[in-house]
């Protein structure tokens, strides 16, 4: 059963109350919104809803499953009318039913609040005097107020169409794409990491181009830090979920394109199992954990992956073709680096434009794959320089790295198993780690232990020198700590690469501090 409508005739709400009828239902809560005379002191004699219909019910039935997921509701659906409307007309009905009526009622609510916002439906007020005017529906086109005397914005909904149907044309024309590669990309399905500054073009360019699926993945909310660079969003965006307002994005783009998000980073014991759901994945985060797990589940899994990364001014690109005898990311680099020694952008700053270039290359290099372009799958590692304009290729040779460890597909595997494991541990105090039968070491550097040192015995050895550090005569688990766990944790990573039995405090000595404090 669909669970939002537009119609085109009057409203039938017993029939529509009957439906949402549910055996285990203690409330039942219903919103009406009618058409009256009067707007903001004008006098109105009518009105007509125009909407962007494909869209507006892809949307609205979002909508209402979010708001029965949230609020924990057996049965919602929402009307909506279009078209010419009379003073007292029907124009919008929800009903919800559900277990208690608290629930019932919330979900009422949010659903006329999220349709009022979200929706691409527009009003044309009629009024006594024989004007019109388009009213804003402050729908997910953010339409603004601007400087009409009746406080309305009219312009971004004079030519708003009722139905889209996309137009490849543009692309269709070149020769090695055509309506055979048109084809291909509804068929393809990509998986993009990340909705951030590499991610907006990524995401926009691939939904524009007719991507038939894409997925997206990211845990982060909006901040208003982010855009200056992320500009597939604005400013009344801000606490939002990025997974959300890139899947509306891509809606309003091309409501061809069907999307699924996953608001949660995937995790060692799930990647594979979610790359094998997709012909090819695009890695559009800050983080190098991520990236290498990516690397790793590609590798495993056979699936092309399109890296990238930026450092202020500069970015680097790399495609990793999956194919047997093909370098990966571990052939360049084996183990990450150190998180002391690779800065996110909030940490070493970033100019907008940077990210923008190296998402909007690794679309094209995602289009090249799935289109079978010239050129596509270059292995080389791509390096661009935004503030001189160049641009270099240096080769990576698939011969050393992976292939003096037992090759691409072993090393991801001994990896991947790694990371599977649970490293972080929570103590209250490292007393009771030791009482645990825990080694304890600290990684941070001679001047930050010498500032704060610890109120335990513990082995002292510095991230930068972990991995090389004889550790044989201690015996048990060992226990890294450091200020705010991210270096023990990098630590603990290649520790147990080497067969040791590492474990990271999670939060580090910080975490300890603040819980003292609270308590």
């Amino acid at each position: 059963m669909t669970r939002f409508t537009l119609a085109t005739e009057p409203v039938d709400v017993a029939t529509w109350r009957d439906a949402l009828k549910h055996s285990g239902s203690g409330g039942f809560c219903s919103f009406e919104g009618w058409v009256r005379n009067n707007n903001e002191g004008r006098d109105v004699s009518g009105l007509a809803y125009e909407a962007y219909a494909e869209l507006a019910i892809s949307e609205g039935e979002r909508v209402v499953d979010e708001a029965m997921a949230r609020f924990g509701v057996l049965a919602a659906h929402c009307v909506h009318r279009v078209g010419d409307l009379k003073i007292g007309d029907l124009a919008v009905w929800i009903g919800v039913s559900a277990a208690h009526r608290d629930e019932a009622f919330r979900a009422c609510r949010y659903i006329i609040d999220e349709i009022k916002h979200r929706l691409p439906i527009w009003k044309k007020e009629q009024y006594i005097n024989g004007d019109t005017a388009w009213v804003a529906c402050t729908h997910g086109a953010h339409a603004e107020t601007d400087d009409h005397p009746d406080g309305h914005s009219h312009e971004s909904h004079l030519h708003a169409p009722s139905t889209f149907t996309p137009d490849y044309s543009r692309q269709t024309r070149l020769r090695d794409v055509g309506d055979t590669g048109q084809a291909k990309l509804a068929a393809a399905r990509v998986l993009v990491i990340g909705a951030g500054g590499l991610g907006c073009p990524v995401i926009s360019y691939l939904a524009g181009a007719g991507v038939g699926t894409l997925g997206i993945v990211d845990g982060d909310v909006l901040d208003a830090s982010n855009l200056h660079r992320q500009v597939m969003y604005d400013a009344r965006d801000i606490g939002q979920r990025k997974v959300d307002l890139a899947a509306r994005r891509v809606a309003a783009l091309n409501p061809a394109v069907t999307v699924q998000t996953f608001a949660e980073p995937l995790r060692a014991d799930t990647i594979a199992d979610v790359f094998a759901q997709f012909d090819l994945v695009v890695e559009c985060t800050d983080d190098l954990g991520s990236r290498y797990l990516a690397n790793d589940a590609a590798v495993l899994t056979g699936t092309p992956l399109i890296l990238a990364s930026v450092y202020q001014y500069e970015g680097q690109l790399q495609v990793v073709s999956a194919l047997s005898g093909h370098a990966c990311l571990r052939c360049l680099w084996p183990v990450p680096p150190s998180p002391a020694l690779a800065g996110s952008c909030a940490e070493t700053g970033v100019l907008g434009p940077v990210p923008g270039v190296l998402g909007t290359m690794q679309a094209m290099e995602t289009l090249k794959l799935l289109l079978g372009l010239p050129g596509a799958g270059d292995p080389s590692l791509q390096l661009v320089n935004l503030l001189d304009g160049t641009r270099q290729r240096l080769p990576i040779d698939a011969a050393t790295g992976c292939a003096l460890h037992g090759g691409c597909m072993t090393v991801a595997q001994r990896a991947l198993d790694a990371a599977k494991v649970d490293i972080d541990q929570r103590f209250d105090d490292l007393v009771d780690a030791v009482a645990r039968g825990f080694v304890v070491v600290d990684v941070r550097d001679a001047d930050e232990i010498d500032a704060s040192p610890l109120p335990i015995a513990s082995l002292c050895v510095p991230a930068s020198e972990i991995v090389t550090y004889p550790l044989d005569p201690f015996h048990g688990d060992m226990l890294l700590v450091c200020n705010s766990g991210k270096r023990s944790h990098h630590a603990a990573r290649r520790l147990r690469q080497r067969g040791v039995e590492a474990y990271s405090l999670v939060g580090g000595l910080n975490a300890l501090r603040d819980s003292a404090v609270c308590a």
